[in-house]
C-alpha cells in the first residue's frame, strides 16, 4: 500500500509531480465509479432475477394476463363480472382436426357421451294445473352441465378356454393376445395414466402411489416406475428410433440442453447429467417431431452422435459444441439465436427500470432487436420463399445497422458489465445470427426447442433428480413421445394408452413399417387420440 504524503512533502513538490499525483488520482476514482456502477448493476440484476417478474418483453401492453398474475384464484374472482360463463360446446368440443363452423355446435356434440336428467310434473300436478287431460307437452327446454367422475378402476379377468381330446389327451388352448408386459397387473390404459400422470401432468411417483391409494388401489412407486421403464425400452422405444429417422429428413432442426441429476450413475453425488432435446425446425411446415436423449456429460460427442447422419441446418443457443460440429463437417450449418442475444440487455432494463434505463445502451440494444422481431411477426405467414425475400428487404438492413452499431459503441461501457458482455455474446455470434435471412426456414430464435424441453423442467422441479440410468433414458423415450403428442395436438393419455395396445401386436415383426401408421399425424388414428383445436 502506498504511503501518504505529508503537506511539507506535496509542497515541495514539482508541479509535474503534482499534475502526475492527481492523473493517477482520477484514473484510480474513475475505476472506482466503474467498479461501483458495475457492483451496483450487478446487485441489481441479482434482486430482479430473484424477486422479479421472469418476462423478456420491453413493453407493457397495459393488461394483467392470467399466466403472469400470482394469486390465479384471487385475479379469477376479480374479474368474474367480465369473464363469461364458457358454453359446452367450447369446453367439450367435437374431436376432428378442423375449424368450426357456426351453427354446428350439436353436430360437434355428438360423440360426447350425454346423459338425459328429466325434470317432469306428476300428472297430479298437472291435473291440479290444468284440470283433466287439459294440457300438452311442449318440447323440452334444455340446458346443459358437465359433470366429473374421479378414477376409476376395475379388474380384467381372462379366461382362456382349455380342450382336450378324448382319445389322446391333447391340450389345446384358445388364443391369447400379445399383452403388455406380459404376466404383469399393468395394462395399457393402466400404464398410460402413469406415463401421463408423471411425463405430462409432472406428478411425481409417490404422489400418484397416494392418490391410488386413496381409490383403495395399492401399487408400490417402485412397481410403477418398473414397468414405466419396461414400456419405454419394450415398446415406446421403437418409435423413438423411427421418430428419429424422420427428423433426419428435415432440412431445418433445433437442439438445446438442460441439466439433470441422476442418483445412480457411478460418479459423486450431485454430478450433473444433461437431457438434450432435438425437434423439427418451428418454420419447417411438416408435422413437429421432438425428442430427448439423456446423456451423463454435455460434451459434443453426443450431438455428433445423434446428428452423424443429418444434413441441414441446426438452430441452437451460443453453446460451443455446436460451433465444432460445424467446422468438422461441411454438410451441417449452425444457425443462431436472437432471443439469447437479448437477454443480457433485457436483464440490465428489468434491474434498472424501464424509464431510467431509456438512455443506456442495453435500452437501445433492446429496441433495434425488437424492431427486428416486430417484422419477423409480420412475415409469420408467408411461404419460406416469400419469406426469405422480405427478409433480404426489410430484416437484413436492421442486422446489419445493429452489428454497426455495437461496434462502434462497444468501447463506451466495460466489458464485464451486462451491456458488454450482451455486445461480446453478439459480435461472437454474429455470424450465426445472419444465418436466418438467407434461409426462410430457418426461425430467427431457438425458442420453439427451449417450449419444447419446458415440460421437462417443470416436472424436474416437483421430483428433482431421477433414480437410475435406466430411468433418465426411459425418462427421455416417454417425454420424446408425450411432447410430440402435444405438439401435434393429440391427447397424451389417449395416444399412450393406443401405443400401447398396438406396439406388443408387432413384436414378432422384424421391420417397422407397422410405425407408419401409429406416428402422430398419421391419418388411422382414432379420433380418441385427437384433440379439438379451439381457435380463439
Amino acid at each position: 500500500m502506498a504511503s501518504k504524503y505529508t503537506e511539507d512533502e506535496l509542497n515541495k513538490c514539482s508541479k509535474k509531480v503534482l499534475i502526475s499525483l492527481f492523473l493517477a488520482m482520477q484514473e484510480q476514482m474513475e475505476q472506482l465509479n466503474r467498479n461501483m456502477e458495475l457492483l451496483t448493476e450487478q446487485v441489481a440484476i441479482a434482486n430482479q432475477k430473484r424477486f422479479g417478474r421472469s418476462s423478456e418483453k420491453l413493453e407493457i401492453d397495459g393488461q394483467l394476463s392470467m399466466k403472469e398474475c400470482f394469486n390465479e384464484a384471487e385475479l379469477t374472482a376479480d374479474t368474474a363480472l367480465i369473464i363469461s360463463e364458457p358454453e359446452m360446446e367450447e369446453v367439450c368440443p367435437h374431436p376432428y382436426r378442423r375449424k368450426k363452423h357456426k351453427g354446428k355446435r350439436e353436430e360437434d356434440l355428438h360423440d360426447i357421451e350425454t346423459e338425459a336428467v328429466p325434470h317432469e310434473l306428476s300428472e297430479e300436478q298437472l291435473t291440479e294445473l290444468f284440470g283433466k287431460d287439459g294440457w300438452k307437452r311442449l318440447p323440452d327446454e334444455v340446458y346443459k352441465r358437465l359433470t366429473f367422475t374421479p378414477a376409476s378402476f376395475k379388474v380384467e379377468e381372462h379366461h382362456v378356454a382349455v380342450y382336450a381330446g378324448k382319445d389322446d389327451q391333447t391340450i389345446i388352448r384358445a388364443d391369447r393376445p400379445m399383452d403388455l408386459l406380459r404376466n404383469s397387473i399393468a395394462t395399457p390404459s393402466l400404464e398410460a395414466a402413469i406415463m401421463n400422470s408423471k411425463y405430462v401432468n409432472a406428478i411425481p411417483l409417490y404422489r400418484l402411489e397416494q392418490e391410488f391409494a386413496r381409490n383403495d388401489v395399492h401399487i408400490p412407486r417402485q412397481t410403477m416406475a418398473n414397468w414405466t421403464i419396461l414400456c419405454a425400452e419394450r415398446y415406446l422405444s421403437l418409435l423413438w428410433d423411427y421418430l428419429h429417422s424422420e427428423l433426419h429428413k428435415c432440412p431445418v432442426i433445433q437442439a438445446d440442453e438442460t441439466p439433470v441429476l441422476v442418483n445412480k450413475d457411478g460418479r459423486d453425488a450431485g454430478s450433473k447429467s444433461y437431457m438434450w432435446v432435438y425437434r423439427t425446425g418451428k418454420m419447417y411446415g411438416s408435422p413437429p417431431i421432438v425428442l430427448y436423449e439423456y446423456q451423463k456429460t454435455r460434451n459434443t460427442s453426443h450431438p455428433r452422435e445423434f446428428l452423424k447422419n443429418y444434413k441441414g441446418i441446426c438452430v441452437t443457443d451460443g453453446y460451443q459444441v455446436y460451433h465444432t460440429l460445424e467446422k468438422e463437417r461441411e454438410d451441417l450449418i449452425i444457425a443462431g439465436c436472437w432471443s439469447h442475444s437479448r437477454r443480457k440487455f433485457a436483464d440490465v432494463v428489468k434491474a434498472v427500470g424501464k424509464d431510467k434505463a431509456k438512455d443506456t445502451l442495453a435500452y437501445q440494444a433492446l429496441k433495434q432487436i425488437s424492431a427486428i422481431y416486430k417484422i419477423e411477426e409480420d412475415l409469420a405467414e408467408l411461404s419460406p420463399e416469400e419469406r426469405v425475400k422480405r427478409r433480404q428487404l426489410s430484416v437484413k438492413p436492421l442486422v446489419e445497422a445493429f452489428f454497426a452499431w455495437i461496434n462502434e459503441n462497444r468501447d463506451k461501457v466495460p466489458p464485464k458489465s451486462e451491456t458488454g458482455k450482451g455486445f461480446t455474446y453478439c459480435l461472437n455470434q454474429e455470424k450465426y445470427l445472419k444465418v436466418f435471412l438467407k434461409d426462410g426456414m430457418v426461425p430467427a430464435d431457438n425458442n420453439a426447442a427451449e417450449q419444447a424441453i419446458r415440460g421437462f423442467c417443470i416436472g424436474k422441479a416437483n421430483w428433482h433428480m431421477i433414480d437410475t440410468i435406466n430411468g433418465a433414458k426411459a425418462s427421455a423415450v416417454i417425454y420424446s413421445i408425450a411432447e410430440t403428442a402435444k405438439a401435434n395436438n393429440l391427447k397424451p393419455y389417449n395416444y399412450f394408452e393406443y401405443l400401447l395396445t398396438e406396439i406388443p401386436k408387432h413384436q414378432e415383426d422384424t421391420s417397422l413399417d407397422f410405425m407408419k401408421e401409429l406416428l402422430p399425424w398419421s391419418e388411422s388414428l382414432p379420433k380418441e387420440c385427437l384433440k379439438t383445436v379451439v381457435n380463439k
